[in-house]
């Protein structure tokens, strides 16, 4: 089961990750300024991943990646693949597991996550 993960930005900003359940990013939000906002937006994502649009690119370097749109919103964006087939598994992923995901939030603690 994947897991959303809250950490803070070395910026003082909060981000959630989701992980997979091998413990690799997925994706990442965007910034919060406040971790009630950033809790409320993984909350919310966890609830709503059936009808969210992942939205696929390519890089001029031929890596691929996704942004998570919900309501004409970006609320996050994937990690970089070196293939399309590795995309769709991180978006399957996402579809099977994240609504079961568990939110643990490591921005109380004294360290920072590296961006």
């Amino acid at each position: 089961m994947g897991t959303f993960v809250i950490s803070k930005r070395f910026s003082g900003d909060y981000k959630f990750e989701f992980t997979s359940r091998k413990g690799k990013t997925i994706f990442t939000s965007n910034a919060y300024e406040l971790r009630m906002d950033c809790e409320a937006d993984a909350e919310y994502l966890r609830s709503v991943f059936e009808t969210c649009s992942f939205v696929k690119f390519k890089t001029s370097k031929g890596k691929f990646f996704f942004r998570v749109v919900s309501e004409g919103r970006v609320i996050a964006v994937s990690r970089k693949y070196s293939t399309e087939l590795m995309v769709q598994k991180g978006i399957d992923e996402i579809i099977k597991y994240g609504s079961k995901a568990e939110i643990l939030d490591f921005a109380n603690n004294d360290f920072v996550f590296e961006d």
